[in-house]
């Protein structure tokens, strides 16, 4: 769970950035590391050089080797670092440098094998096995053609798929810091001749509390007097700074009204450091914690309540798809009650995450006092869940404020797919070329789910009719069936709009009786295997008075039946991460029809972040 920090300053830098960095520490890392633009020649501020230092394990261990080996100049970068390519040593840590390029980096470059390659042909020699330094060497290759620092950075980020935060110094620029973002949050922090660049405003805080949120897209050149920002396009922009106060800045919403829409914004970056904890990227293999036998399973039992409950239903489709594992998912309040047939050559994953959900720790001791294995996926690692069972399967989604829950879902949805494809090449229902193919697939997750976030203004919209509604209907076939039960529980805990989520073969067995003018129909459909099934459901409504919002993809969009109140357009993709992928809409459209009615959208009525009794 990387965290960024970079001063453009008039003190020395280097206990600035540790003081940075210990805040961060909240986030989980394996590696830590600062650089700086040391003193020139004429012992003066300028014509300095890039000097970096890098530790394993804790700040302390960084602290201890500043100690050693001090670090001068004012102006400078620094990282903690959680390993996603490459593993945690030294090596790898950041700062990485090439030529006279030195950054920081959150994120997973997607097409970084590929142009590693290409770097390498040209004659570029790498130090690390991370995707990061495929950044450095390109800008600095961009440098040795005559371009200007921001020109080499700008073609650089124009060359990078994937989802990224980065801090960038360079040799010979000395009073820069070059910052963009795609997909991981990046905030600029404006002080008295001064300029600071972090992951979050908590990175900021200890200098400033004017903040402003760069957004999607955006990229920026700091030095001691200004913050010259871009969009996408390369177009100037201008970006609010918001105050941010000090006592508030561990809770603070940034540029948002509320958490949850902040945590929906989050799921990118989220479901990155959640994808990256659990495959290898450069080799593309998908790896699980010691512990679980998945070659020899007979078969799992998922046990979790609410939104934890969906997302092992999606882990449902997957894994038995995938490696033929039979798999069963029940909502743990009723699951002990029911004396289930319980054998201990299965495994029991409880969902939570808390990791105190009253019930669903009540199903997880009934499972093991059967004799199974035990799992936990949680987003709390010292929780109870945690603490009693044989593996943790942590998601690493930071804190989530929002009692409804966002990132938290889509990060266990993460972990579901991860555990899809270990299994299925544990048991060997797929060779090595589809196990890379699938971790690849899922290591475009954060960028698809960061395009299909910027349908936001579209789906506001729609909100606007959804709002005036008593009742809506959400349907799905496969995967999809799961999310349109996730829909309609959204909408139901933030607006108070009564909905429903069914499974679409369901719709002639009952809820077609529902169906007339006034209710909005939710079809979830990417052109996958389901989709000539939906598109029919869809006509079926259509053809009584339903007012349909199809939420499709690109292909489905041009195979749609026509008479679609509105068709949304998500991103392709693989039907692998397509549940992450289309939740976004989901949830957005939950939260924008809650605003409109004035709901307490972080604090919804009746509801608890964390159900703690029976």
């Amino acid at each position: 769970m990387c965290g960024i920090i970079g001063i453009v300053g008039t003190q020395p830098v280097s206990a600035r950035l540790i003081e940075s960095l210990k805040r961060l520490e909240y986030r989980g890392y394996d590696s830590a590391g600062v650089a700086a633009v040391v003193n020139g020649p004429d012992g003066g501020p300028n014509g300095g050089k890039v000097e970096r230092r890098r530790a394993q394990g804790k700040i302390k261990n960084l602290e201890a080797l500043l100690a050693e080996q001090p670090l001068g100049g004012q102006n400078g970068i620094g990282h903690v670092r959680w390993a996603t390519h490459g593993a945690p040593n030294l090596k790898n840590a950041h700062p990485q440098t090439a030529g006279r390029v030195t950054l920081v980096h959150n994120g997973i470059i997607e097409n970084f094998a590929e142009l590693k390659a290409e770097l390498i042909a040209a004659g570029r020699t790498f130090e690390s096995d991370t995707d990061t330094e495929v950044i450095a060497q390109l800008i600095d290759a961009e440098l040795a053609t005559g371009l200007a620092p921001l020109d080499a950075f700008k073609t650089t980020l124009d060359r990078l798929t994937g989802a990224y935060a980065l801090a960038v110094l360079i040799e010979g620029a000395d009073n820069l810091i070059l910052g963009a973002r795609r997909g991981s949050p990046l905030v600029v922090g404006e002080g008295q001749g001064e300029m600071f660049l972090g992951s979050d405003a908590l990175a900021v805080g200890p200098f400033t509390n004017r903040v402003i949120y760069l957004e999607e897209g955006d990229y920026v050149a700091l030095d001691h007097d200004s913050a010259r920002i871009f969009d996408a396009s390369g177009a100037p922009v201008t970006r609010p700074v918001k105050l941010v106060a000090t006592s508030a800045v561990m809770m603070e919403k940034g540029n948002y009204r509320h958490f949850m829409e902040k945590e929906i914004h989050d799921q990118p970056d989220g479901c990155q450091r959640t994808i990256a904890a659990y495959v290898d990227a450069l080799t593309a293999r998908a790896a699980m914690p010691e512990g679980l036998d998945l070659a020899n399973l007979e078969r799992i039992q998922i046990v979790a309540c609410g939104t934890s409950y969906i997302a092992g239903v999606v882990g449902k489709y997957l894994i038995e798809q995938l490696a033929d594992l039979p798999v069963d998912v029940e909502i743990a309040s009723e699951f002990r009650y029911r004396q289930p047939a319980l054998r201990p050559g299965s495994l029991v994953i409880a969902m939570s995450q808390s990791g105190e959900t009253a019930d669903t720790l009540a199903a997880l001791r009934y499972c093991k006092a059967k004799g199974m294995k035990s799992a936990v996926v949680v987003n709390a690692t010292e929780s109870t869940m945690a603490r009693e069972v044989d593996v943790v399967l942590p998601i690493h989604c930071g804190v989530e404020i929002g009692v409804a829950s966002t990132k938290a879902f889509t990060a266990q949805v993460s972990v579901m797919i991860a555990l899809a494809v270990a299994a299925a090449k544990a048991r060997g229902t797929i060779d090595d070329a589809e196990e890379q193919r699938l971790v690849r697939v899922m290591l475009e997750a954060p960028r698809l789910i960061a395009e299909a976030i910027g349908l936001e203004d579209a789906i506001k919209e729609i909100a606007v009719e959804v709002s005036k509604a008593r009742d809506v209907l959400y349907l799905g076939r496969g995967p999809m069936s799961a999310l349109a039960l996730e829909g309609a529980l959204k909408l139901k805990e933030i607006s108070y709009i009564h909905a429903e989520g069914y499974a679409a073969g369901e719709l002639k067995h009952g809820p077609i009786a529902l169906v007339d003018d006034q209710t909005p129909i939710v079809i979830l459909a990417p052109f996958d295997s389901w989709f000539e099934k939906s598109a029919s459901n869809m006509s079926e409504v259509m053809a009584r008075g339903g007012q349909v919002i199809f939420i499709t993809d690109t292909e489905g969009a041009k195979h749609a039946p026509e008479g679609a109140k509105v068709v949304i357009t998500a991103p392709a993709c693989d039907p692998l991460i397509s549940a992450l992928v289309m939740s976004a809409p989901i949830q957005l459209l939950a939260y924008h029809v809650a605003v409109l009615k004035g709901a307490d959208v972080d604090q919804p009525r009746n509801l608890a972040k964390s159900v703690t009794v029976e």
